[in-house]
């Protein structure tokens, strides 16, 4: 069980005011708050062993190198990769999403068929579409239902020999939905096609084990579970990452460059050009740590308990309607109520201290679907709290009051 008050002390920032009322975070999807215990980290590296990584002979080029190497190994652990170097850091979900899209411009001929889905956030969709442009290749699209869910009939009727990519998110961040990617990646893999799951929304709440998987490719972001902004994680089967091209030019990259001829290092240091996040790739690891010793299944339990009770909160108002009630569902709601504009609602609870996220979510063809402008969401991580869902409720009512 969490003693959720005790976990509420690692967060410095739960603890400040937004327009004189205590803050009230559900923004969660969109990034985590930062627990003292990884701010530490972060702090340590910049006051005792700032240095360039895999260069130099000097003690704190040494020191860095090892933390940031290390670092890797906790990820590689974390996710179950078979490899360390089949984890390559990145900026970021969307940087790992685009280095895949990219690498495949090569691999891919004029009628080759992709394959996304209906709920993808855009930077799930937008890099296949330009590699469609590219290559000539077709993209195609899983259908979802009224309730937020795939519709896994037409995904396997699109299957064919000619498909040769699956993209499709673990957890949908507009709606919370989480997907049948087992059954997505074992029919993708039944013709032959290599599958990358998005896990940007997942990871913070689950813990992905790609070996079991057996996905090809598996992305996310540290800004997400805890950690720092600009990096992240792509995981690729090491068959894969080897007939991928390198996605960018320069140092660390290369094994020998003359102006004759350039021949490119080994995994990962292929993928990871220049000078890395090296703090952020350390305390990305820091924040794994973290999250690891509350431990996964104690977060999913506490999470979905306060899912149900925001749920059921929510549903007493009138008019509200929740977007996205897939049975497999994690800590997000998406809501709208009566033909109040959800950014008007979102304004006004800030001004009472309540984050939420407003708009279309980076994900406009969901919105599309629904034939709305966009939501209000609240999504919940495990330091969040039914008081505070409560006072949610309460500012939400005031808000509706003042808008109708």
């Amino acid at each position: 069980m969490l003693n959720v008050q005790d976990i509420r002390k690692d967060f410095p920032i739960l603890n400040r005011k937004v327009n004189g009322k205590p803050l009230i975070y559900f923004d969660n999807a969109a990034t985590s708050q930062t627990p003292q215990q990884v701010i530490d980290v972060i702090v340590s590296y910049y006051s005792n062993y700032n240095a360039n990584i895999h260069r130099g002979v000097h003690s704190l080029s040494q020191e860095a190198t090892d933390a940031y190497e290390k670092a890797r190994i906790t990820i590689q652990k974390h996710f179950n990769a078979k490899e360390a170097h089949e984890i390559i850091y990145t900026s970021g979900t969307t940087h790992g999403i685009n280095l895949v899209a990219n690498g495949f411009s090569s691999l891919l001929k004029k009628g080759d068929e992709i394959i996304v889905s209906a709920l993808e956030h855009h930077s799930n969709i937008v890099p296949w579409q330009m590699l469609c442009e590219r290559t000539g290749a077709i993209l195609k699209v899983i259908p979802m239902n009224e309730d937020g869910e795939l519709i896994l009939a037409d995904f396997d009727a699109l299957l064919n020999e000619a498909t040769k990519l699956v993209f499709v998110n673990h957890i949908s961040n507009a709606l919370g939905t989480i997907n049948p990617i087992e059954y997505i990646i074992d029919r993708a893999h039944s013709v032959g096609a290599a599958v990358l799951v998005d896990g940007a929304q997942s990871c913070p709440h689950l813990k992905p084990d790609v070996q079991a998987l057996d996905v090809d490719f598996y992305v996310c972001s540290a800004h997400k579970i805890c950690g720092p902004t600009g990096v992240g994680m792509l995981y690729g089967k090491e068959e894969w990452l080897e007939k991928l091209p390198p996605y960018q030019g320069g140092g660390e990259m290369i094994a020998e460059v003359s102006f004759e001829k350039t021949t490119y290092a080994g995994l990962p240091h292929k993928f990871e050009a220049g000078t890395p996040n090296i703090c952020g790739g350390i305390a990305f690891a820091a924040a794994l740590d973290y999250m690891n010793a509350i431990g996964f299944e104690n977060i999913a339990a506490y999470e979905n308990e306060l899912l149900s009770y925001a749920t059921e909160q929510l549903l007493q108002i009138d008019d509200l309607k929740i977007y996205g009630t897939s049975e497999e569902k994690t800590s997000v709601i998406s809501f709208n109520v009566g033909t109040i504009h959800p950014y008007d609602i979102g304004t006004i609870l800030d001004k009472m201290g309540v984050a939420v996220r407003t708009g279309h979510h980076c994900a406009q063809p969901i919105m599309d679907f629904f034939k709305i402008p966009g939501t209000i969401r609240a999504s919940f991580m495990f330091y969040n709290t039914k008081a505070e869902i409560d006072a949610f409720v309460v500012a939400l009512k005031k808000a509706i009051m003042m808008l109708s």
